[in-house]
């Protein structure tokens, strides 16, 4: 019987490297940590991090947890890893030991690698995890009991002749969500998915093997990983990688990395465009920034103007990054996050369609209702948790805890996660709508909005401000401000200003802990009606 040909983004990440290496082994593919790299020497590090991982005794399917900042050695150990067919398994920074640990536990990780100023976190974590058999440290210039020395390892590997057969469908990656209910899931990504990421990535963003990707984002985030790196050895590319944002210095890296192509998350956008106005801000060579969420026009329109750069923006996850994307130049939809996206080559079709939030059977367009995606890059699960695979996975459908609809020509408007509507005296109040009113005035920096009870039933609504550097709002003027630009029930009634809210790996507010902060979430607070305010 013949065997049906293989689709191209029906590879291992091995196959993907090799075809990608030998197309310009010479070329610059990654600048991080003050390294440079070319793909052959790229290749030729990860070949040898398989082999080093092979002969400590890693086997397919054993997972390694990456507790690192952003280094050459987790690019290599990611790509090192998949090449034997193991797991990598990244882990927050921020973590300390009991969030650690129950990382490597439900990993059950056999290995673990770390960098010395992580090393105690580390150190104490595994100690609570039977699993942990090797322990690896990078970086160090002096040994340390009980770890291994990963840089003498890894010079001290040798090629492996053969590799294992690795099928595009088994895991390459076991990346935990924040955690923003209960604790963290593990989403298992396969070497497909992150194939179809980087061929798609450079589709969607018109790459060519002269842009320079840059990032400033953690390497535990999959954003970085399916496209920033993917995105460029798809393309055949140059990825230029920083530890950290910081929105102070951030257009000094983008101008020395040269930088074509940006990735941007959460608040990086915004907290950009607050920054005092300088004459340097047209001084970049960025064609294009990429990411989410949607922004209003007008903003859109001021931050490409004041910077001299496009913006797209899509909606995608962890759990697939085939969701929407606006296309480079074509019709924007005001609030929208764009069609869904399609893989450049025929056979890969991605649907995105709306269901109802309760039945989760598929409705028409211009209705609100979970968002819900089918292509062939969707993860085959969480690690270990087939009650939430149940709920989210259904019929081939990836049903993903977003609410949102869909216009009569695709484009989809996403409106919050299902556990952030708010139901206010016979109306449903998406807090995104709220938080983007109070986020445009010129004092406030950031904001969340949540439910709070309410004395009559139902909810409330209250905004937690964070200010601009050197501004002070004032809750009074905030509360006319979304007066003008929101139906009288979207006004919060309650505000409480603070330094910075709590966060996720992906810069996303953690509401759950801010409804947890305190028994009575309106102590303390600005009460519109106790002022005396009415609107109507």
């Amino acid at each position: 019987m013949p065997t049906d040909t293989p689709k191209p983004w029906e590879k291992s990440l091995g196959q993907f490297l090799e075809e990608v290496v030998a197309r310009d082994p010479g070329k610059t593919f990654i600048e991080i940590g003050g390294l440079s790299r070319n793909y052959q020497e790229f290749y030729d590090g990860v070949r040898k991090a398989a082999a080093m991982f092979a002969g400590l005794g890693i086997q397919k399917g054993d997972r390694v947890c990456l507790f690192m900042p952003n280094c050459i050695e987790y690019v290599y150990s990611w790509f090192g890893l998949s090449l034997i067919g193991a797991i990598a398994v990244p882990v927050n920074t921020a973590y300390k030991r009991e969030e650690m640990a129950y990382i490597l536990n439900n990993a059950e990780a056999k290995g673990l690698i770390t960098d010395p100023l992580l090393a105690e976190v580390a150190g104490a974590a595994a100690d609570l995890a039977p699993s942990v058999e090797i322990r690896l440290l990078r970086g160090s210039d002096s040994k340390v009991d009980g770890w291994l020395d990963y840089g003498e390892a890894h010079n001290a590997a040798v090629p492996l002749a053969t590799l294992p057969e690795i099928s595009p469908h088994d895991i390459s990656m076991l990346v935990y969500t924040s955690g923003t209910t209960g604790n963290p899931k593990g989403v298992m990504c396969t070497h497909l998915m992150y194939v179809a990421a980087g061929q798609g990535f450079a589709h969607w963003t018109e790459a060519t093997p002269e842009d320079r990707f840059f990032t400033c984002l953690p390497y535990y985030h999959a954003n970085i990983q399916y496209y920033s790196t993917m995105g460029a050895l798809a393309a055949g590319g140059t990825l230029v990688v920083v530890d950290r944002f910081s929105a102070s210095r951030f257009w000094d890296q983008v101008r020395e990395a040269k930088a074509t192509v940006v990735n941007f998350i959460g608040m990086m956008m915004p907290v950009l465009s607050k920054n005092e106005p300088s004459p340097d801000d047209k001084d970049n060579t960025v064609r294009l920034f990429y990411g989410s969420p949607s922004f209003p026009p007008e903003f859109l329109a001021d931050f490409q103007d004041r910077f001299d750069t496009d913006i797209i923006v899509g909606f995608g996850m962890t759990e697939t990054c085939f969701g929407t994307i606006e296309k480079i130049g074509k019709e924007r939809r005001a609030g929208s996050s764009g069609e869904p996206r399609q893989h450049p080559q025929g056979g890969f079709e991605n649907q995105v369609r709306i269901a109802h939030s309760v039945t989760g059977v598929h409705v028409g367009v211009d209705t609100v209702g979970e968002i819900t995606i089918h292509n062939p890059a969707i993860m085959p699960g969480y690690w270990h948790n087939e009650e939430q695979n149940t709920e989210t996975l259904r019929d081939g459908w990836l049903y993903t805890g977003d609410l949102g609809w869909v216009d009569s020509d695709g484009f989809l408007y996403f409106v919050d996660r299902k556990k952030d509507i708010i139901r206010r005296r016979g109306e449903n109040i998406s807090s995104q709508e709220v938080e983007n009113v109070v986020k445009r005035h010129p004092k406030v920096l950031d904001c969340a909005v949540l439910a709070v009870p309410s004395e009559l039933g139902e909810d409330e609504v209250k905004a937690y401000v964070t200010p601009r550097e050197g501004a002070t709002p004032d809750p009074e003027e905030l509360v006319y401000w979304c007066a003008e630009n929101l139906a009288y029930f979207k006004v919060p009634r309650y505000w409480e200003v603070r330094s910075q809210l709590p966060r996720t790996p992906s810069l996303r507010v953690r509401k759950d802990v801010l409804r947890q902060e305190k028994e009575v979430l309106i102590e303390g607070c600005f009460d519109m009606e106790a002022a005396g305010i009415k609107l109507r």
